[in-house]
């Protein structure tokens, strides 16, 4: 049953004892003013679709002690410690002095139902009403696409470690999985133990031979599930996590051992990094990731998309930091899409780096009437200081790429052009190729679109806009990570949610800023 909040103020109410204390402008002060109006018992109702039962806390009161929270980047305990003894928090809140606050597992509780519910993200979309309202962002017509990486908040696994939390957990998870590990794995290793075993671990013969026992134990393990459970029936999903866990630590990190071919059980450490690696069972959907060479973290990756004038960032998601369906470019016009501050079918001056200039994101962008303003991506020339895709012809009537040297070839199934004996003894060959049999250049399917691209954005005046509003994107993202740049939780979902919350909290300070209140029945900013 949905709570609701007393009409009449209590005798030791905060806002009345000491509001005039709090910054006029403040989250603080607006929240006291105005958070019954900003999360409006309706807003909730579907959380609590019951009549029965004890009445919940009252929902405006839960959505700002969440907003602050996201806002200062404090734990669930740290949050109610706030609201116990913090005047502002209470006066934001409408508590009484003496008013202890609630359990911290109320959050939890409270986070739970938002995400079952239809609309986890309503926190963020009613601030993103307020937006519209404000007209702050109305008839603007340039959007910012950004990314930025975020820690986790868990420490990165080594490949045995990783083997032994899995075996430990399909044990724990799946049914009659002890059992099947006590009686199958031939390593020795006392799996109800966390933690490696202790070996000579300056000795590589030796680590090899921790690697192939723990991966035989994982492959006998998987094979024991699977006659138990074949093709996963019984499981549910959690338990069925387990095992496909299992099955991918135990193997993408691995490699037959010199001379093996991959059927005696001997394994080592792949001598190379495998595409997408879980590198922690404790939360397996973080990521290896890099904005540059020299900058590598562990985490996620948040993508925002800004209005570069006010600062406000418009739509927001996260994801993991690796993969085809996390990049930037797939998911940054996704959101551009979803941008629910924009008018339908408005043409926008979209900005972003070279991460958002491909192809496909190119042709999302034009065919949705935008104009990309994008750093195009740089070419690298085979041979230093050589030709560039460039200076290839391609003839899309005749199906055929002309190299420099006037050498005509028709492109393969493919969309390959191989050169190659006509590299053999061409004049240019040293500006073009190293390649002992000649040079073959693969045509993708935005060839056109990205040359174009790249021949606008040499045009004088062209990247402008993007130079001049980038500043303002950089700062939107610093005041989003402001001792936020680790994610509080574990998954992509749960911090997916508390990104929305954060983004909502950030852009409620930068209208507040800009001079939101309420006039009448609308709100508004102050002129000026």
């Amino acid at each position: 049953m949905q709570g609701r909040s007393e009409d009449q103020r209590e005798l030791l109410d905060v806002e009345s004892l000491a509001g005039h204390l709090i910054a006029p402008g403040s989250v603080f002060g607006f929240l006291a003013a105005h958070r019954s109006r900003l999360f409006p018992p309706e807003l909730f109702e579907d959380l609590f679709p019951t009549r029965r039962g004890r009445p919940s806390l009252a929902p405006e009161v839960v959505a700002s002690v969440l907003v602050l929270q996201s806002l200062q980047g404090l734990s669930d305990r740290e949050a109610i410690e706030a609201l116990r003894f913090d005047l502002r928090w209470k006066a934001a809140c409408g508590l009484a002095v003496t008013d202890t606050g609630f359990d911290p597992s109320t959050l939890t509780y409270w986070r739970r139902r938002l995400a079952a519910s239809t609309r986890p993200n309503r926190i963020f979309e009613v601030v993103a009403q307020v937006i519209t309202e404000t007209g702050v962002v109305a008839g603007k017509t340039r959007r910012a696409l950004d990314s930025t990486i975020l820690d986790d908040a868990v420490a990165r696994q080594d490949t045995v470690t990783q083997l032994i939390a899995a075996i430990r957990r399909v044990a724990r998870e799946v049914p009659d999985a002890a059992e099947i590990v006590t009686a199958r794995a031939s390593s020795g290793h006392d799996y109800s133990r966390p933690g490696k075993p202790e070996i000579a671990w300056d000795d590589p013969a030796a680590r090899d031979e921790l690697v192939s026992v723990l991966v035989n134990d994982a492959v006998a393990v998987l094979a024991g599930v699977e006659e138990l459970h074949p093709d996963g029936q019984g499981l549910d999903d959690q338990q069925g996590q387990a095992v496909a866990l299992l099955a991918l630590v135990a193997g993408q990190d691995v490699e037959p051992a010199e001379g093996s071919d991959g059927t005696d059980g001997r394994w080592r450490i792949a001598q190379k990094v495998a595409p997408d690696r879980v590198i922690s069972t404790v939360d397996p959907d973080t990521r290896h990731a890099h904005k540059s060479r020299e900058r590598r973290q562990d985490g996620y990756k948040a993508h925002v998309v800004v209005e570069p004038d006010t600062g406000l960032i418009t739509n927001t998601a996260l994801s993991k930091a690796t993969g085809p369906d996390n990049s930037d470019a797939t998911v940054g016009t996704r959101l551009l899409a979803g941008d629910t501050t924009t008018v339908p079918g408005q043409p926008l001056e979209v900005l972003g780096d070279s991460a958002y200039g491909t192809g496909d994101a190119l042709e999302a962008l034009e065919d949705a009437g935008h104009t990309p303003v994008i750093k195009p991506w740089p070419l690298r020339p085979a041979v230093e200081g050589g030709f560039t895709l460039d200076d290839f012809t391609l003839d899309e009537q005749q199906n055929t790429l002309t190299c420099p040297n006037g050498v005509t070839r028709r492109l393969t199934a493919s969309g390959s052009a191989v050169f190659g004996g006509a590299c053999g003894d061409c004049p240019l060959r040293a500006r073009c190729t190293t390649a002992r049999r000649g040079r073959t250049v693969v045509v993708g399917g935005h060839w056109t679109r990205q040359r174009d691209h790249r021949a606008r954005a040499t045009t004088p005046g062209h990247l402008e806009p993007y130079r001049a509003h980038r500043p303002m994107v950089e700062r939107s993202i610093a005041w989003l990570t402001r001792r936020n740049r680790r994610v509080p939780y574990r998954g992509v979902a749960k911090n997916n949610a508390w990104l929305h919350v954060r983004v909502a909290a950030v852009n409620l300070r930068r209208l507040l800023i800009l001079g939101l209140h309420h006039d009448t029945d609308r709100w508004t900013l102050a002129p000026g």
